[in-house]
């Protein structure tokens, strides 16, 4: 098949893990034969007027890379601003690739986009090409925020979300949770939900078993750096966790919106010199920290799937996490690493002083976590599973569509589907 994937991240803009999800499933996609071209962005501040395009293969795939123009939006100030240049960019550079001379005549058989913030491009060159439109949704605005979109930019994002929903042929959620979440909060004219859990290649994590620790303990945590990730709550637990483990130190990788705050949180929690904040890892600076760490804690309020997970189950991290969305089925308590309700200060820091105190059990734990990465979280079955959906996906006859609901209450509690890790 000929596939135009749509997504605001891919290598080497790498914002958090949708990047490296749709990088993944693009070169495996292209490995299993499949012609992929990957419209995407350069980074900010690229030079729109002289360089608008860069087009280059990597890994079997072709990248199609554009600078949004204007350049002079800034997403944290003009969020919908930035999200409409960027997408005007790509509107133009998927076209050109149906010119003659440019993209010698290259159509696609399928547009999938990923997030919101390409609705706009990914919904006009489906149109243009008129082919099938398949849309993975990553995360929602009402679920980031418990259900709450009351902000005017709250609103904006939660329509557009429910604009690309509506508008899908197909759809893919990472996780039980989220088919559950977007059902809810989209209607029932949707088309179908597919859900296709995230995937991991366990030959590039390597698994280390835990050496007895000789000196203070080491959590770690790895993400964006958001509130719905909930590392506000890992500060607050440290110093609890350093009254029964003196020294222990929290290492926090990831960059974000909330940095600032998260600084000045661990001051106000008098645990400043216990917490370091290492920005963003590469692969190998990840993989040591994951060996490194007596357990990696993952207090995500707001969780789609999450993917480090799986990664620190790979590297053998025992892990502790909350029940958040995916997390909540990713993990089994008690069997592959602790979890906590989420926001649950008291109850994060009994499941770190836990592992803490029995390495032993923290060992077992994480060599069980280990042994359930199967072939289901494989890129190949990921990559052939997504193809289904594909083959399946049949344009729909467009309707005039309606206003979307405005989401003002908090969702309901999900029930944990089956557990997977």
């Amino acid at each position: 098949m000929k596939i135009l994937m749509v997504s605001w991240e891919y290598p080497p803009v790498v914002v958090g893990g949708l990047g490296r999800h749709v990088h993944h499933l693009a070169t495996e996609l292209a490995a299993a034969g499949h012609e992929v071209v990957v419209l995407s962005r350069r980074p900010t501040g690229s030079d729109a007027a002289t360089h608008p395009t860069h087009s280059h293969i990597a890994e079997g795939v072709l990248v199609v890379a554009v600078a949004e123009d204007p350049p002079h939006f800034n997403f944290g100030e003009d969020m919908l601003a930035w999200t409409l240049a960027m997408g005007h960019a790509m509107v133009r550079a998927g076209i050109a690739l149906g010119k003659p001379g440019v993209g010698d005549g290259w159509q696609p058989d399928v547009v999938h986009a990923h997030d919101w913030l390409v609705a706009h491009p990914a919904i006009a060159l489906a149109e243009f090409y008129d082919v099938p439109l398949v849309s993975t949704l990553h995360a929602t605005e009402a679920g980031r925020h418990s259900g709450w979109v009351s902000g005017v930019i709250n609103r904006q994002v939660h329509s557009v979300e429910w604009w690309l929903a509506n508008d899908s042929d197909a759809l893919i959620t990472c996780s039980s949770s989220m088919r559950d979440e977007v059902s809810r909060l989209y209607g029932s004219k949707l088309g179908p939900i597919t859900v296709i859990r995230n995937g991991i290649d366990v030959t590039t994590w390597s698994f280390r078993p835990r050496q007895p620790r000789s000196g203070p303990a080491r959590l770690l945590y790895v993400g964006r750096l958001e509130y719905e990730k909930g590392i506000q709550d890992a500060i607050a637990a440290l110093p609890r966790i350093r009254r029964s483990h003196p020294g222990t130190t929290l290492a926090i990788a990831g960059e974000g919106t909330q940095f600032d705050w998260l600084y000045e949180l661990a001051r106000t929690h008098r645990v400043a010199r216990s917490v370091s904040f290492l920005g963003s890892l590469g692969h190998t600076e990840l993989l040591s920290w994951l060996h490194a760490a007596d357990a990696i804690v993952l207090p995500s309020r707001y969780e789609p799937f999450g993917i480090i997970a799986l990664e620190a189950a790979a590297a053998g991290t025992p892990l502790v996490t909350s029940t958040a969305g995916g997390l909540g089925e990713a993990v089994v308590d008690g069997v592959t690493g602790l979890s906590f309700e989420p926001g649950d200060v008291a109850g994060l820091t009994s499941a770190v002083r836990e592992t803490l105190d029995d390495p032993a059990a923290a060992q077992l734990r994480a060599t069980a976590a280990r042994e359930r990465l199967t072939s289901d979280f494989d890129w190949h079955v990921v990559a052939a599973e997504t193809t289904q959906v594909y083959q399946s996906a049949k344009r729909r006859v467009r309707h005039p569509l309606t206003r979307p609901e405005v989401v003002k209450r908090p969702l309901p509690d999900r029930d944990p589907a089956s557990p997977l890790l």
